[in-house]
């Protein structure tokens, strides 16, 4: 089989790797849920691509998210649920159903009306929307309600901010700092008998109660959790790339290293970080009395 540059291609090699006899053991073993988890992560990788401006990157990259569309298209039509040829029928009549003003007669010919109409022809997609999934039996509706604006398709930290602010609206929420941190030093708590009780999904519950805690203490202080979080990650990619350096110019390996070898490693990188963090605060003083005098 060769590359090429028709989808039905790729429709065939996820087949051929799907095929319980003759595909690949991983492939054909793989489900919606496990597969998850690669989509998103495959959605990460094209932003950050985007952000890098590189657009070879980007190619590559937004291939490996049609894969997963294909991957998820091929395991729904083994199950008789839809196809890929389905799923593409489906954002095409959505597309120029949404857009009357390009692909039939509007009088949309503003922005403002645009949109006016975009929002008329969702509210009545929403509605049938709501019919099927009456049809299919499936009774939980996370778009119904107060909250029903907030997208499950958010990442799940983004997916908590968005619900707190929501529910602030309505005076849901709590009036200072200080009780959250309350809050979240009882869910500590809770995580810390979950442990000793040795129950997984417990852990797991507990775990996203602190989690959702600590996003809420973040918002009512104005830092942005995800914001927060990107910092300590970059942090850590320095710290540890400190550790790597050291250890390789000393002739040692990170396999090798002992935890307290790398801890010392990485209170030396923490200590260099504020050295040079004080003496950006002490020139930035010295620029402004220069400045002021």
């Amino acid at each position: 089989m060769e590359a090429s540059k028709d989808i039905s291609r790729l429709i065939e090699i996820m087949a051929a790797l799907r095929d319980p006899e003759t595909g690949c053991p991983w492939d054909t073993v793989q489900t919606f849920e496990t597969i998850k988890p690669y989509t998103i992560e495959e959605a990460y990788e094209v932003s950050d691509a985007i952000e890098r401006n590189d657009m070879d990157d980007l190619c590559e990259e937004l291939g490996d998210l049609l894969l997963q569309v294909v991957f998820h298209a091929r395991m729904a039509e083994e199950a008789g649920e839809f196809t890929f040829g389905d799923v593409v029928e489906a954002i095409t009549r959505k597309m120029i159903r949404r857009h009357p003003h390009v692909f039939a007669r509007s009088d949309a010919d503003t922005p403002e009306l645009v949109k006016k109409q975009w929002d008329e022809i969702k509210q009545a997609e929403k509605h049938e929307r709501a019919e099927r999934r009456v049809r299919r039996g499936v009774s939980e509706d996370f778009k119904a309600g107060f909250l029903g604006s907030v997208q499950r398709s958010f990442p799940a930290l983004t997916e908590a901010l968005k619900l707190q602010e929501r529910a602030a609206k309505v005076g849901f929420d709590w009036s200072a700092p200080e009780p959250i941190l309350d809050k979240i030093e009882e869910e500590i708590g809770e995580l810390r008998v979950a442990l000793k009780e040795g129950n997984h999904a417990k852990v797991s519950d507990e775990l996203g109660d602190l989690i959702f805690a600590i996003a809420n203490i973040g918002r009512h202080v104005q830092a942005d959790p995800e914001q927060a979080l990107r910092g300590t990650n970059t942090k850590f990619r320095r710290r540890f790339n400190h550790i790597e350096k050291t250890l390789e110019a000393d002739g040692e390996t990170l396999e090798a290293a002992t935890l307290e070898r790398m801890e010392e490693i990485w209170q030396a990188a923490k200590a260099i970080e504020r050295s040079v963090a004080g003496n950006d605060i002490s020139a930035a003083r010295a620029d402004s009395t220069y400045s002021g005098s």
